[in-house]
């Protein structure tokens, strides 16, 4: 593969004190067989051993940031996309994975089907065990119905042409949901692109099952239905969908708080 005549990738890693799967994630990216990449590393303000693991990597690919103050999720990712050279943007957190063939797979459906947004399948690692997140026909094309049925992209899959953020962004009021309120105004202009195959990995740990994080899942989203109803209107997309899994949220926060974990159903 001559890299001069493959697009540029820039990957988005934001990191606030991510040490302990950093080396994981990094080795993951330096591992692609699709090699015209670079690594955008956001340190925001992180007070563990975060910088000092990146810095130990030797390539010229990963390129180090720091924030001067301490920047949400999705500002930061704002600032990171800024740095940014590439012409697709992807995005891989500190505690996730990508399989080897990812970048590869997508950019090959990028120039086959002149996609602009391509999303995966993906595994989720939970408890040592790894299994395939979603385990029905991901769709192609307007998704934005399936979507408010079911949210099934993962931000770790995502690669998206970088001209579409000069004239959308990570809304930064949120904490939890901003993939997702994304994603969803982005599917009602673009055809967004599937592949089947899982080509990364979901990490499930403590933090991101705390309960702080479900309760601001259910804020969050009950706002966003309140400010998109008459957005969506126009797309005859109906939001019962999103209302019954905010009621999911609320349950799950009830049984984490009565048996002290997520109880699945």
């Amino acid at each position: 593969m001559k890299i001069s005549k493959q697009p540029l990738v820039s990957i988005i890693m934001n990191c606030h004190n991510g040490e302990k799967y950093l080396k994981e994630s990094i080795k993951s990216v330096l591992v692609q067989n699709y090699k015209n990449w670079e690594l955008i590393f956001l340190n925001n303000c992180s007070n563990d051993n975060s910088k000092k693991i990146f810095k130990k990597f030797n390539d010229k690919r990963l390129k180090y940031f720091e924030t001067r103050s301490f920047q949400n999720l999705y500002e930061a990712r704002n600032l990171a996309i800024k740095k940014a050279k590439g012409k697709f943007i992807g995005f891989l957190d500190t505690d996730d994975l990508w399989e080897n063939e990812k970048l590869k797979c997508q950019i090959d459906l990028i120039k086959k089907k002149k996609f602009k947004i391509i999303y995966s399948n993906y595994y989720t690692l939970k408890n040592k065990k790894k299994f395939k997140t979603f385990d029905f026909f991901l769709p192609s094309g307007k998704i934005t119905d399936n979507l408010v049925k079911k949210y099934f992209i993962g931000i770790l899959t995502l690669l998206i042409e970088k001209k579409i953020f000069i004239n959308y962004k990570f809304n930064n009021k949120y904490n939890i949901i901003g993939d997702f309120d994304l994603l969803m105004k982005l599917s009602t202009k673009y055809n967004i692109g599937a592949i089947q195959k899982p080509l990364a990995t979901y990490r499930v740990h403590k933090t991101n099952l705390s309960n702080a994080k479900i309760e601001t899942h259910i804020n969050e989203l009950e706002e966003w239905i309140d400010s998109n109803v008459n957005i969506f209107k126009k797309y005859s997309i109906n939001l019962t969908f999103q209302k019954i899994y905010l009621l999911k949220l609320k349950v799950k926060k009830l049984m984490k708080k009565i048996f002290g974990r997520v109880v699945q159903w």
